[in-house]
C-alpha cells in the first residue's frame, strides 16, 4: 500500500508527491521483497474470475474459483515465489463456428494469491465449474535462539555469518 505525502505548498505547480512504504520503518528488516510481492499481487488483480476464500480449520483454508466452461485441462494451479497462481486457457474455438450471441466470458484469467511462509497446497479439485485449492497453514512452532556475544572488535559480516554456518554444522 503507497500513501501520498500532502503537498508541501498551497501552490498546484510546486506539489511534490514522496511514496513511502509501510516497510520503510528501521524495525522491519528484510521485508522489501514482500513489498514487491504484495505490489505485483495488486496489479494482476482485475476481478474475474470471482472467488471465495473459507476458513475450513484452524489450519485448513479453502479458495474457491468461478470457472465455469473451463475443464482440468484448461486450468493450471502452480506455487511460485510464496504465490499461488492459477492460470486458465480455453482452447481455440473453430474457426467454421458462428455465434449468433456470445455472452459467455471465454477469456483467458490469471489470479495470483499471496501465501504467508510455511502455507502448503494441499489439493486442487475442480467440481461443477468450481475450482477448489485446499491449502494447509500449520500452527508455527516458537523457535528461541540465543546469540552469542563476543568481546572485542565485530568482525565483517560475511565472515561473522560463514562462522555461524560453520557453527551449526
Amino acid at each position: 500500500m503507497i500513501f501520498k505525502k500532502q503537498p508541501l505548498t498551497k501552490n498546484p505547480k510546486e506539489t511534490m508527491s514522496t511514496r513511502i512504504s509501510l516497510f520503510s520503518s528501521p524495525f522491519l528488516l528484510g521485508f522489501d521483497h514482500l513489498e514487491r510481492s504484495l505490489e505485483r499481487v495488486a496489479k494482476a488483480s482485475d476481478g474475474y474470475p470471482p472467488y471465495n476464500i473459507e476458513q475450513l480449520s484452524e489450519t485448513r483454508l479453502r479458495i474457491t474459483l468461478a470457472v465455469a466452461g473451463f475443464s482440468l485441462d484448461d486450468l493450471c494451479v502452480q506455487a511460485e515465489d510464496n504465490q499461488l497462481i492459477i492460470r486458465g486457457k480455453h482452447p481455440e474455438c473453430p474457426e467454421d463456428r458462428v455465434y449468433l450471441h456470445r455472452g459467455i466470458a471465454a477469456r483467458p484469467f490469471q489470479r495470483c494469491f499471496m501465501l504467508a511462509e510455511g502455507i502448503l497446497i494441499a489439493e486442487a479439485t475442480l467440481d461443477n465449474g468450481l475450482l477448489h485449492i485446499d491449502l494447509d497453514r500449520p500452527i508455527p512452532q516458537p523457535k528461541v535462539t540465543n546469540v552469542p556475544i563476543h568481546k572485542g572488535p565485530s568482525t565483517p559480516l560475511s565472515k561473522a555469518i560463514e562462522e555461524a554456518r560453520r557453527d551449526k554444522l
